[in-house]
This record gives C-alpha cells, structure tokens and sequence, in this order.
C-alpha cells in the first residue's frame, strides 16, 4: 500500500518490507523505529480486525473521552495515530480539525481513507517535528507509549508544538510507566506543565487473552500558557 494523499514523510526514514501479521506480544517486543515501521507495514491491513477489534481495545475511546470532558478542542495532534481509532473517535464527540502522525506510512494509509484527518504525518516522535512550534490546542495518544515503541523523551518535543494552554490526553502503559521513567519525565517538565492528573484504566474490554488485564494510565494535563 503506497503512502496516502497529504502523508508527509520524513528525511531519511527508508521503507522496509512487510513482516508476517503482528500480534499484542510481537508488539510489545519490538525494538527500535526500523522493527516498528516494518512490524506495522504488515500488519495494517487488518489491525483493526485482528486487533482493535477482536480485544475490545478500549483505549481510543477512553481518550477521546477524557478529552471531551475536559473541554478539549481541535487543531489536535494524534500521535501515534496508527489506522485512525482515537481520530474516529474524536470526530465522533465534534472534536477537529485533527492531523495524525505515525513512524508506518501503510498505517496511515488506513487511517486516511477514513476521511477523518486533515493532514497525516510520517515521522518519528522521538525526533524535532517539523511542525511550527505552537500548533495544537491538543495532543492525544491512545497507543505508542508502550513496550517497544515510545519512551519518554517525546513528551518535551509533543509541548514544542502544543500552543499554550493546549490540552494533552495520553495513554502510557503501566508497564512501562516507571520503567522508562515517565513519572520523572513529567515532573521534569516543571512550571511547563499544570492540571496534571494521571489514573489507571483497563486497555481491552473484549478478550485479549493473557493481556486482559493489561492497564495504562491515561495522562491529561495542560501546557502552562
């Protein structure tokens, strides 16, 4: 699947060939852009079938809901926006516009024949965006702060781009959350950052098998302005 209309990519990111279809635990394995930009060509197809589907995957709603509640309002980034779940689900509750960017060109592929972004972006987080700083009024993730993908260093790069006072609502694993240091990550970001709360909630509400239980917690704060 070739990149999709209005997808930017990213200088240097090469394209490598799809790998078999992925799975919860091929996922949280992964090691590097290189392994998650080929691990997820493969798997775009059919990720929100075998996937998002099949595990109930609560996540994308449960940030498109968070965020509602707080009065959040769009230019919204989507990070990590992957086939588009969280920016459904923010079109769903009259949030836009949204832009999404994702390291997986075949991802946004899906994500853009939804109809539901105004722009999508091929880039990794983890790198300075090429997005004029103080762009969004919003940044949501349901799903890359986790095993193997994204670790804290993208929180001060995601509040480059955030306008004052914009609202972020991001779902980071609980397995990782002290692992890689995201509590420290967060308070490291000092008067930057107000109305921060972060709570527990249950990822999947179908059958994810051994992952049933798996939690994350859903981040939301304000960036000072």
């Amino acid at each position: 699947m070739g990149r999709p209309p209005g997808v930017a990519p990213r200088a240097g990111i090469a394209q490598h060939a799809p790998m078999t279809e992925g799975d919860i635990d091929g996922a949280y394995a992964l090691d590097g852009p290189a392994a998650v930009r080929a691990y997820y060509a493969a798997w775009a197809d059919s990720y929100d079938s075998t996937f998002a589907a099949a595990t109930g995957y609560a996540m994308p709603a449960a940030i498109a809901d968070a965020f509602a509640a707080a009065g959040g309002t769009g230019p919204v980034l989507d990070v990590g926006a992957g086939t588009g779940l969280v920016g459904a689900a923010l079109a769903a509750r009259g949030i836009g516009p949204v832009d999404g960017v994702d390291l997986s060109a075949e991802m946004l592929a899906v994500a853009g024949a939804k109809g539901i972004y105004r722009r999508l972006i091929e880039a990794d987080v983890t790198q300075p965006l090429r997005e004029p700083p103080e762009t969004y009024a919003g940044v949501v993730s349901a799903g890359t702060f986790t095993a193997g993908h994204v670790g804290p260093a993208a929180i001060p790069i995601l509040l480059a781009i955030a306008a004052p006072g914009a609202l972020f609502c991001l779902g980071v694993h609980e397995r990782v959350w002290t692992e890689l240091g995201f509590p420290a990550a967060f308070a490291a970001q000092g008067a930057a950052v107000s109305a921060f709360e972060a709570r527990p909630v249950p990822i999947y509400a179908g059958d994810a098998g051994a992952h049933a239980g798996d939690r994350a917690f859903l981040v939301r704060f304000r960036k000072a302005g």
